[in-house]
């Protein structure tokens, strides 16, 4: 069956989040953790200052319900879009478009007057850095719901 991005049955309505600061950040990186994404997924637009990334994610406010329910685990695709966007550098990111990312965390590293760096870790070590004006997030989901491939939901032993 082809996901459609009209949510005409989907419960609850479809995500739409916005960070403008630490605390909202914090909200929106516990959602995307263990998002994942491919190379080609990631776009970064110089001319209008936007990082945007077309993730798979978790749907970690779903879990504990799935999870008392004995329903089947969640993942929904969603736009992770990064306003105000100076510059952008990677490291140890493949830029082979088929390369599999899995995003765990968006990290605030403050600057002077407002600015700063948001690091978005991945699995592996790899890191993207957005020099930023200010904290300028969008995460909102564009698609229905559809069961976790895996059937599980993502696991970080201590």
């Amino acid at each position: 069956m082809a996901e459609d991005a009209r949510f005409t049955d989907a419960d609850p309505r479809p995500l739409a989040i916005r960070a403008e600061d630490a605390t909202d950040l914090n909200i929106l990186s516990s959602l995307v953790q263990d998002a994942v994404l491919t190379a080609s997924d990631i776009s970064h637009d110089a001319r209008a200052r936007r990082l945007a990334l077309l993730v798979t994610r978790f749907r970690w406010e779903d879990a504990d319900a799935a999870r008392s329910e004995g329903r089947e685990f969640e993942r929904v695709r969603a736009v992770l879009a990064i306003g105000d966007v100076m510059r952008v550098v990677s490291d140890g990111i493949s830029r082979d478009p088929g390369t599999v990312l899995e995003l765990l965390a968006i990290r605030w590293i403050p600057g002077e007057d407002g600015t700063g760096r948001l690091a978005l870790d991945f699995a592996g070590d790899g890191t993207i850095m957005a020099e930023v004006e200010c904290i300028n997030l969008d995460l909102r989901d564009v698609t229905r719901p559809h069961k976790a491939v895996s059937g599980k939901a993502p696991h970080h032993p201590e």
